[in-house]
Order: structure tokens, then C-alpha cells, then sequence
């Protein structure tokens, strides 16, 4: 692994990475619902292995950049990853324990991608926005792996084996975490961190972290309940995978051509696209449940929903946060994600049984709403340097 180029290392960590999301996203639920928990429940566990990105990210961000060892970190979190999943799988399934592990867990869990997004964009350098994409492209394929692989495994084996397989993919992302050094362009230890409001005051800072506070609100349904709807409305655990596997490709094209919207669109109007057809997205998938060309079509919308919004999200935050602060840039961002899906997860949860996954579903569209009162904050004017 050591010989290998640095993006193929890079690329290697974020095909683990995202395999093990790749197999917990889509099927948490299931296995949730095969242990016998209440949607209720389901959603309350779904949310503690959200819940902790309230605070998790900013103490792994405020430790990285005062440290400066961020792949340390990485891999002190993917060992702990591995050792939560052995654990769950020895220990009785009562919704106690399994909220206590989820807890630990996402607390670790926390300190992977956030650090990884600064390790690679130092990595990068000035080639960052030409080559960012291509490697991050690599955890798409490694998402895609785990959801639609594992979608296919589970038709021969139960899906209480789910544990297992996730023990498996974490040890192999804590054995890649060492073919990666800490980048020498990272700052190192610091003594005094660069404070964060003054930057956070600005307002294409502010107006984008709100954006996306609502963006992954309306995303919670689909995060915790997706796979559950699809079951609910007849589709196999293949016919499932494949429909995430389907949002995932379509963020990799994305990937590969976001630099041409970029060159072409303001920040306001590229984020001003991905709420609407995110929005567009949730009608979709309420409306039109049992048509699999229409979740087929709704998933492709990913490319946007996620794919661009996330590109964007980086430049964002390397453009406006100086070295010493991408840490806990990066932390902040990964908070905003965490507290939108948690109490959108709560929420959907609580009221799945009430009114139906579908007018969950359009309540999640109708929500994107709220992000164009935020579009005022960004630029309205196409990037010249890009990061």
C-alpha cells in the first residue's frame, strides 16, 4: 500500500469509509426492525447514531488542529469503530444497550470523514479543486460496493448478520489508515487556536451552514426510513440496494463534472438548484412509493441533493477557513449535518405511524422551502479562484 500514489491511498481510505456506510445506511433499519424494535424506536436509534454530531465533531475538530494529528485520530476512531461492531453482536440486543453503543460509536464514528476531508484537500495542495473530485469519487464507488453487495449478500444470508460485516470493513479501514502519514502542508501543534466567530459572522459562512442545517432535515426520512418504505411498498433487499447504489453513481458523475458548473454558476444559484430538485426528490418518492422507475428517478437527483451541494460545502469551507482552522471547519460542517438528520429522524419517527411514510415524505420536500430564504448570504457572482 505504501507504493502506491498518494490519491490511490486517499482513495483507498474513502472506498473503506464509505463501504461501511454503505452497508449501515440502508440497512440499520432493517436490522433494527429484525430485532424486533418499533418504528419509534427506530427512529430514536437512528438519531443516537446521529446525535452525538451536535458536539463530537467540534471536541475531534478542536483536538486536531491543536495537535495536529489528524490521521492519528482517524485511526485511533476506525479501531474503536471495529470494536463497537464485535460488541453488538455478542451483547443482547436490548434497546439500551444498543442506544449506548450507537453512542459511543457515533462519538468515534464522528472523527473519521471530518479529518480525512482536511487530510485530503492538504494532501491536494493547489491541484485541491482538480483533483478532489476524482478521488472522492472512490468513496462513491466504495458506498456503492457495501450497499448494493451487501443488498445481494442478504438475500442469502439473514440480515442479523449485518454486525458482522460491518466488523470486517472497519478493521480493513484501520489497517488502509496507515499506508496515509499526516500531511507536511498541515499545520502541526498549536498553542493558541485562531478563533472561529469572526469568521462564522460572515455571512456566505452562516447562510450556507443553515442552508444545510435544512437540506439534511428534509434528507432525515430517507437516512432512517428509506429502506423500510421500499420494503413496506414490496421491493427485495436487492431491489433496495440497487436504488441506493443509483443515488451513489449519479454523485460520482457529479464528482467528475462539478468543476463545469462552478466555471458557470454563483454559489447562490448552484445551492439554489440543489434545494429545489431536492425538493423535487421527496415528491418523488411520496407520491409515486411502488413505481421503481420513479425512486429510480428520484435517486438519480442525488447527483445534486448531495453531490454538488457537498462540493460546494468544501470550497466553502477552505476558502473561509484559514489552515489552522479547518479542523474545526470541517467539525462545524459535519455538526450541521448531524443535527439536521437527528431531529428530522426524531421527528419522522415519532410520526411515521401516524400519517404514513409518504406525507413524511412531501412534509421533507415542502421543508427545502425554507433554505431559499438563506440564498441572500452567498455570492452572487461565479467563483474566479476557485479552491
Amino acid at each position: 500500500m505504501l507504493n502506491l500514489p498518494i490519491q490511490s491511498r486517499l482513495g483507498g481510505f474513502y472506498f473503506c469509509y464509505y463501504a461501511i456506510v454503505g452497508a449501515f445506511m440502508p440497512f440499520w433499519s432493517l436490522y433494527l426492525e429484525d430485532r424486533g424494535f418499533s418504528y419509534s424506536e427506530i427512529g430514536i436509534l437512528s438519531s443516537i447514531a446521529i446525535v452525538t454530531r451536535f458536539f463530537a465533531p467540534m471536541i475531534w475538530g478542536w483536538i486536531a488542529d491543536k495537535s495536529g494529528k489528524r490521521m492519528l485520530l482517524v485511526r485511533i476512531a476506525t479501531w474503536m469503530e471495529a470494536c463497537i461492531w464485535f460488541m453488538i453482536f455478542i451483547i443482547p440486543n436490548s434497546f439500551q444497550s444498543v442506544a449506548l453503543l450507537m453512542l459511543i460509536f457515533s462519538f468515534f464514528q464522528n472523527a473519521i470523514l471530518a479529518q480525512f476531508e482536511g487530510v485530503t484537500l492538504f494532501w491536494l495542495g493547489e491541484k485541491r479543486a482538480e483533483l478532489y473530485g476524482k478521488v472522492r469519487k472512490w468513496g462513491s464507488v466504495g458506498f456503492i460496493a457495501g450497499v448494493f453487495g451487501i443488498g445481494a449478500i442478504f438475500g442469502i444470508i439473514p440480515v442479523s448478520m449485518l454486525p458482522v460485516i460491518l466488523l470486517c470493513i472497519s478493521f480493513l479501514a484501520f489497517i488502509w489508515s496507515f499506508s496515509i502519514k499526516e500531511p507536511s502542508a498541515a499545520p502541526t501543534a498549536q498553542k493558541q487556536l485562531e478563533p472561529l466567530w469572526p469568521i462564522l459572522k460572515q455571512p456566505v459562512v452562516y447562510s450556507f451552514f443553515l442552508i444545510e442545517l435544512i437540506m439534511l432535515f428534509s434528507h432525515a426520512p430517507f437516512y432512517s426510513f428509506y429502506s423500510n418504505f421500499l420494503s413496506q411498498h414490496g421491493f427485495s433487499t436487492s431491489q433496495i440496494g440497487l436504488l441506493w447504489s443509483v443515488g451513489v453513481i449519479a454523485e460520482i458523475i457529479m464528482f467528475a463534472y462539478a468543476t463545469l458548473f462552478f466555471k458557470r454558476w454563483a454559489w447562490r444559484t448552484l445551492v439554489l438548484i440543489c434545494l429545489l430538485l431536492t425538493g423535487v426528490r421527496w415528491l418523488i418518492v411520496g407520491m409515486l412509493p411502488s413505481m421503481f422507475i420513479a425512486q429510480f428517478m428520484a435517486q438519480s437527483i442525488h447527483a445534486f441533493s448531495f453531490g454538488l451541494f457537498h462540493m460546494i460545502a468544501m470550497r466553502v469551507i477552505f476558502q473561509n477557513f484559514s489552515a489552522g482552522q479547518q479542523g474545526r471547519g470541517q467539525a462545524l460542517y459535519s455538526t450541521m449535518w448531524g443535527l439536521g438528520v437527528a431531529s428530522g429522524s426524531i421527528l419522522a419517527g415519532q410520526y411515521w405511524d401516524v400519517f404514513g411514510g409518504a406525507t413524511i415524505f412531501i412534509c421533507a420536500a415542502a421543508s427545502t422551502l425554507l433554505g431559499l430564504l438563506l440564498l441572500a448570504g452567498l455570492p452572487n457572482r461565479v467563483e474566479t479562484h476557485p479552491t
